[in-house]
């Protein structure tokens, strides 16, 4: 059963802009982290950029300043803007929901993934 739904993946010119979203129509309570990782071919994954419930903050150095990192709680949803794309940014990205369910039951699902790819 699909939890989280990632999309806005593509192919995209180097110092171009990509927004990817990741959705989570089926799941109730609250999410109390919410995280991109991702995949480059051939690599382990990696941790991108975290927000929490109380709408702090993380990002992994290489993407400061280009991405950005927002959720929306009416909708259950998750975005990364991803600005300035380098071809080094090419990877599969996942999105990641850590929390707990109405009845204060711990959950972590993660999504399929959508790949981002940067020519240079």
């Amino acid at each position: 059963q699909v939890q989280l739904v990632e999309s806005g993946g593509g192919l995209v010119q180097a110092g171009g802009s990509l927004r990817l979203s990741c959705i989570a129509p089926e799941i109730r309570g609250t999410f109390d982290e919410l995280t991109w990782f991702r995949q480059a071919p051939g690599s382990q994954r990696e941790f991108v950029a975290s927000i929490t419930n109380s709408g702090s903050t993380n990002y992994t150095d290489s993407v400061k300043g280009r991405f950005t990192i927002s959720r929306d709680a009416a909708k259950n949803a998750l975005y990364l803007q991803m600005n300035s794309l380098k071809p080094e940014d090419t990877a599969d990205y996942y999105c990641d929901a850590k929390g707990r369910n109405p009845w204060g039951r711990g959950f972590h699902y993660w999504g399929p993934g959508t790949r981002v790819t940067v020519s240079s």
